[in-house]
């Protein structure tokens, strides 16, 4: 799926660039990134994180989280170790093993294009004319896509399908924060009127570490 976006009601939600499943149930966030600025470790943290919160149902037991592997491909090397790849897993400091949660980041830096398959991969992924692609797959898809009548149609069909879900993200997002700024001035005005951080944590939706915050803004 191209675009996918996942909804986090209690907190920031996610527009990913693709989101795939393959055969054994892994799921494989792809983020392609011009900027060095897009692709900090802390998002990636979150990608992550996301994905464990959206795909593991209620009622389900741990063992059921599906491996999830979370690749950003940077213009640059963000990372500045010159290499071509960076797989990024958590492990255990005091014997350096791996701890197999099943969570994977990984880093592809697509200024590495030499003659190997990722960088031929990555050789591939500027180019623009399916002629000078390595992979068949690619060029004929690219073919496909850029010199027929049905190719360009399908554009023009992912295209509008695009706009439609960016066009009901940002609502979403909007009312999001409109019910947001709405619980902080009724929370604020429960304190303005004296009632306890319990009282208006309880009624204003809001959570305790907030309310506690706009008490401290408001007696300051």
């Amino acid at each position: 799926m191209i675009q996918s976006f996942i909804q986090n009601i209690y907190g920031h939600s996610s527009q990913l660039d693709i989101l795939a499943q393959d055969s054994k149930g892994r799921y494989f966030n792809v983020e392609v990134q011009r900027s060095d600025e897009g692709a900090p470790a802390r998002r990636a943290r979150f990608y992550s994180s996301i994905l464990d919160t959206h795909f593991l149902q209620p009622g389900k037991l741990y063992e059921e989280l599906p491996d999830t592997y979370v690749i950003f491909i940077t213009e640059n090397d963000v990372l500045h170790d010159n290499l071509p790849l960076y797989n990024i897993r958590r492990r255990i400091d005091e014997n350096a093993k791996c701890f197999e949660d099943g969570s994977h980041i990984i880093y592809v830096n697509s200024q590495r294009r030499d003659n190997t398959a990722l960088g031929k991969l990555m050789q591939d992924l500027y180019c623009t004319e399916p002629k000078n692609l390595h992979y068949h797959e690619f060029a004929e898809r690219m073919e496909f896509l850029k010199y027929s009548k049905e190719g360009e149609e399908k554009i023009t069909d992912v295209i509008e399908e695009y706009a439609a879900k960016k066009a009901e993200a940002v609502a979403k997002e909007a009312a999001r924060e409109a019910v947001k700024e709405k619980n902080i001035e009724f929370a604020k005005g429960l304190l303005a009127d004296g009632m306890s951080i319990e009282f208006t944590v309880r009624h204003s939706k809001l959570s305790e570490a907030e309310v506690r915050e706009l008490a401290s803004k408001l007696t300051a």
